[in-house]
């Protein structure tokens, strides 16, 4: 909560975004051996405090204002890729099931907050000194992801072939918005202003235009363990998201954006 009371009274013009980690994330890098069977001989129950612990996060940043909140759940993005399947199936785990387990779960959690919260979900393949764990597009998990999670809104990880293609937007419904993560924060190198046109366009085939936006991959990781771009890169990568999005959606952001 204090977090999101610092950046609050840092932009009071605009609506600050809480990003918290996804719940699921947990037990998908642990997996069963590293939850403690003395403390949950059941996994349900463990599935169950993990839920109450997410609510009352959310309860406690909706009494100090916050309105919106990123859910950083990156595992369901994995499970496309047959060497995290393969990791899975050898701890004993099945990812077709997870995805059943992992969305039901993220269910409750969005079921169970303010009704005047607003709830998306990010999803990448991972973003640290410009690496990452997996290589799979949306295909297999589209269905849940998009038609069964009580999500409004998503922001995907779209800045290189390892995401895949646009068709499994096609699975999303119309009542959701789709945040097209196209430039990258893993390289300093620009993006072409007229490249991410053209891909923007590509994905309006599948979801109209006016339920699309643009942003960077993923967030800007500090320079001492993070990616190698410098403020300056950063803010060049910012400054083409907003001009685009001014070109593309007419957007107008606050003086002090």
């Amino acid at each position: 909560v204090s977090n999101y009371e610092f950046v609050a009274a840092a932009s009071p013009a605009g609506t600050p975004k809480m990003t918290l980690p996804g719940p699921c994330y947990i037990h998908f890098r642990s997996g069963r051996d590293n939850i403690s069977r003395d403390v949950y001989p059941n996994l349900d129950e463990f599935w169950q405090d993990l839920i109450a612990a997410y609510v009352e996060e959310i309860q406690a940043l909706h009494d100090a204002g916050c309105r919106y909140i990123q859910l950083d759940e990156t595992s369901i993005a994995k499970l496309g890729d047959p060497k995290i399947r393969a990791g899975l199936e050898n701890r004993g785990d099945d990812w077709e099931t997870l995805l059943e387990v992992y969305t039901d779960v993220i269910n409750a959690i969005v079921e169970q907050s303010p009704a005047d919260m607003s709830l998306g979900m990010h999803l990448c393949r991972g973003n640290k000194g410009g690496s990452w764990q997996a290589a799979a597009g949306y295909d297999d998990v589209a269905a849940a992801l998009f038609r069964k999670l009580a999500v409004k809104f998503y922001f995907l990880e779209y800045d290189s072939p390892r995401a895949g293609g646009f068709e499994p937007l096609r699975e999303v419904p119309d009542d959701k918005t789709i945040i097209l993560g196209l430039v990258s924060t893993k390289v300093a190198a620009l993006e072409e202003r007229s490249a991410v046109l053209r891909r923007l366009e590509e994905a309006a085939i599948y979801v109209d235009m006016d339920r699309l936006g643009l942003s960077p991959q993923c967030g800007f990781a500090s320079l001492d363990v993070g990616n190698a771009l410098s403020p300056d890169d950063q803010a060049a990568k910012l400054r083409l998201v907003v001009d685009i999005a001014k070109e593309v959606w007419n957007y107008s952001p606050a003086a002090s954006d």
